[in-house]
């Protein structure tokens, strides 16, 4: 089997952005090479003390992509065959979509051939068991390893397990873990929660997990399917409490009609802010009186821009909270 590989030259400030907008091509999966220094926290998820001294961080990153490439030289990319140039075409394009809004660096995209990896496995390595405050995470081939915290073995209130396979995140990621913590404060026992853009359903089975009444989580991607499967049979969710709902809540009648109106008490969103924005007033459709709306995935510089589409569509914002350079806005349906 063959792999073609598409390198991508870039700046560590664009790498989540980047990466994010080359999923809407079928774009997974991929390979960070920067000189960032690792965090205490990343270095004891890869169980690393101490690193050799490496290259001074210089602000540039490569990301490299990965696609099969059939007998014919064609590629699959969303069950779609391409070639190798139609997919740098489309790649170049979103890169220049960026541009428009955020520093890319380079922006240039080159292709080559590389030999057979095993994909589906090799990433497990990287994964490992870590914490969201009192949560502990853990993927289905790893035993919990006990903590100690102030001279105590720390106690988990909830074990969530996760195998995000491929295509989707870990939860590790800073935006992931702001929708966590808000979600906690707001969920009760008769929560009805929608999850747009639920990927894995990794925030809609927690909150399942930690009681709430049921959840719907609507996704672009066919592979949602079969990666919420393998994480509800993991955490023992009944299946019949989350409803999955393929295609765009923004524009597509069909899903709008199944989602509903005024039916969920939390509306959940980790998306970028170009979806955010027009995707605002769907959610305060969706949303009951009083309802609360939860907007991850934003970067600190455009917190404001979400703001502004929460008020002009009727909600209150209520709050921010922020983890590195990302932030969460919170905003309540009167």
């Amino acid at each position: 089997m063959k792999w073609m590989r598409f390198r991508v030259r870039t700046r560590t400030d664009a790498e989540d952005i980047l990466i994010s907008f080359m999923e809407d091509i079928g774009l997974y999966g991929a390979q960070i090479e920067d000189n960032v220094p690792l965090t205490t926290a990343e270095k004891e998820q890869m169980f690393v003390d101490i690193l050799p001294e490496g290259p001074a961080d210089d602000g540039t990153a490569v990301l490299s992509f990965f696609l099969e490439e059939n007998e014919e030289g064609k590629l699959v990319v969303d069950d779609c065959l391409l070639t190798p140039e139609q997919v740098r075409s489309q790649m170049l394009a979103k890169i220049e979509e960026i541009r428009a809004f955020s520093d890319v660096g380079e922006g240039t995209v080159t292709i080559d051939e590389t030999e057979d990896i095993d994909w589906i496995n090799n990433w497990k390595q990287y994964f490992h068991q870590f914490w969201i405050d009192d949560v502990l995470v853990i993927p289905s081939w790893e035993k919990p390893e006990p903590v100690m915290e102030n001279g105590r073995e720390k106690v988990p209130a909830l074990i969530f397990h996760i195998d995000p396979g491929t295509a989707f995140g870990t939860g590790m990621h800073e935006t992931t873990q702001l929708c966590i913590r808000e979600l906690r404060k707001y969920i009760t026992p008769d929560t009805v929660l929608l999850d747009v853009g639920t990927g894995s359903g990794i925030l809609a089975l927690l909150a399942l997990k930690l009681g709430i009444k049921r959840a719907v989580g609507t996704d672009l991607d066919p592979c949602a399917i079969p990666a919420i499967e393998d994480n509800i049979q993991a955490n023992d969710v009944d299946p019949a409490l989350f409803q999955v709902i393929l295609g765009n809540l923004i524009d597509d009648p069909g899903v709008q009609e199944q989602v509903g109106e005024e039916c969920y008490d939390v509306v959940l969103a980790n998306i970028l802010p170009d979806v955010l924005i027009p995707l605002t007033p769907q959610a305060v459709r969706c949303m009951k009186p009083g309802a609360v709306y939860i907007t991850s995935g934003i970067l600190l510089e455009r917190a404001e821009s979400v703001k502004e589409a929460m008020r002009a569509a009727g909600l209150q914002v209520t709050g921010m909270t922020e983890q590195g350079e990302w932030c969460c806005v919170v905003g309540r349906k009167n």
